[in-house]
């Protein structure tokens, strides 16, 4: 069912909508590919974790989706912002976000990113090996300042996901083991413009079961225990995010309530402030790419739909062999056939979809390719010089463009005048 993705889609006499509006009607007025999102489901699911997870900070992953537009939303609804550039660190501020709200993960971070979110006063630091340790110490004594940090440990638990997103096993480039994590913060502690605050944890992404979670906590919270007797002052146990969400109709996918149940007893005892990450889980299902088709090839033994989304619009089937349902805009009783859903790019790569029964299209029909408000126009492109597409958020019958469509001059325009 369409309300399992998110409660604010729905068919209405054959015709797809997102929270009162007709998706066709959105397609017509800004052109294809079209990125729309529902502003009540952001909404709804940062208030999920809220609930969930009483008194902790919930800091939106920037990552998942950078528009300012959507940073602003969950700033609206009290959430901060979990960064790993100094791009982000720019869209949050700029979304509003208080800096106090923010930390800062990421394994390689440049002296310009470090001095530009010293000089912002976020809450902290994430710092992943012990050389990050040295810069920050150096930065910010050369700024006057105290670093605020937490060491992201790498408890090497499998979080039963797809290995490129797999970060918190032994073998992952995020992070320092937890065994040697002591040495890490006795270290930490000698340097006089650090200030230690926190642990953070990170296992990987699209979780579907939270028992990894369960192993993790139970770790972080033993070296809490640890840093708590040699006198550190831990003020956060930051567990990062990674909670999953429903892409194909039979997968269902945990939701806050379910790991708050996990983790929460594992945390009695714990004087510390929790952070959660979340970004999948509050923007995946709340966007749809809208495509139209252009031409049919029939192969005899394939059959190919060419849509004008392609890879440099949603690169998560090519890069993942990621899912994505796909659904037509206008609902007919056409007969399904079994068909390759491909784009415009020049590479055998290039598809949305592979072998999928869908209704025998038309040229110039309209398809909804669900789950893409994560990982979708935040991973888009320009190759094949296409411009990135146009974002439309909407909200109880309303809409807004928050980015508009790319046109060839906007690519361009760093470009200085060729000369004759």
């Amino acid at each position: 069912m369409l309300s399992e993705y998110n409660p604010y889609l729905e068919y209405r006499e054959g015709e797809l909508y997102l929270e009162g509006l007709p998706l066709k009607g959105l397609a017509e007025e800004l052109g294809t590919p079209l990125y729309v999102y529902s502003s009540s489901y952001i909404r709804d699911r940062i208030r999920a974790y809220k609930e969930a997870f009483p008194g902790a900070l919930i800091c939106y992953a920037v990552k998942a989706n950078f528009n300012p537009h959507i940073i602003a939303l969950a700033k609206e609804e009290g959430a901060g912002a979990d960064i790993v550039s100094g791009g982000e660190l720019y869209a949050s501020l700029l979304a509003g976000i208080e800096p106090s709200k923010i930390v800062y993960a990421g394994v390689g971070k440049t002296l310009r990113e470090v001095e530009y979110a010293l000089e912002s006063d976020i809450l902290m630091f994430n710092v992943e090996s012990y050389m990050e340790l040295d810069v920050l110490n150096q930065v910010a004594g050369k700024l006057g300042k105290k670093a605020r940090v937490a060491i992201r440990v790498n408890p090497d638990v499998d979080p039963k996901t797809h290995p490129y997103i797999s970060t918190g096993m032994k073998k992952s480039k995020f992070g320092v083991d937890i065994k040697e994590a002591m040495r890490e913060y006795r270290y930490a502690g000698s340097l006089k413009n650090l200030k230690v605050v926190g642990i953070h944890c990170h296992i990987g992404s699209q979780i579907l079961d939270v028992s990894p979670y369960i192993e993790a906590t139970q770790k972080v919270v033993d070296l809490y225990n640890q840093l708590i007797k040699e006198g550190f002052n831990i003020e956060y146990i930051n567990l990062g995010g990674g909670l999953g969400i429903k892409y194909k109709p039979d997968q269902s996918n945990p939701e806050p309530k379910d790991l708050a149940e996990a983790i929460l007893p594992e945390l009695k005892g714990v004087n510390a402030r929790l952070v959660l990450e979340p970004g999948r889980s509050i923007v995946g299902n709340a966007g749809v790419l809208l495509t139209q088709v252009q031409f049919l090839k029939d192969k005899g033994h394939k059959h190919f739909v060419i849509v004008d989304a392609g890879m440099n619009d949603l690169v998560r089937p090519a890069m993942y062999q990621a899912y994505h349902h796909v659904l037509p805009v206008i609902k007919s009783d056409r007969a399904h056939v079994k068909v390759d859903l491909v784009g415009p790019i020049c590479e055998t790569g290039d598809f949305l979809a592979l072998d999928r029964e869908l209704p025998i299209m038309e040229r110039g029909d309209y398809l909804a390719v669900l789950s893409v408000g994560a990982y979708g126009f935040a991973m888009s492109s320009q190759y094949n010089l296409r411009p990135r597409a146009c974002e439309v958020l909407v909200e109880k019958g309303y809409h807004r463009v928050i980015r508009e469509r790319e046109e060839y001059s906007h690519i361009f325009d760093v470009v200085p005048p060729l000369k004759g």
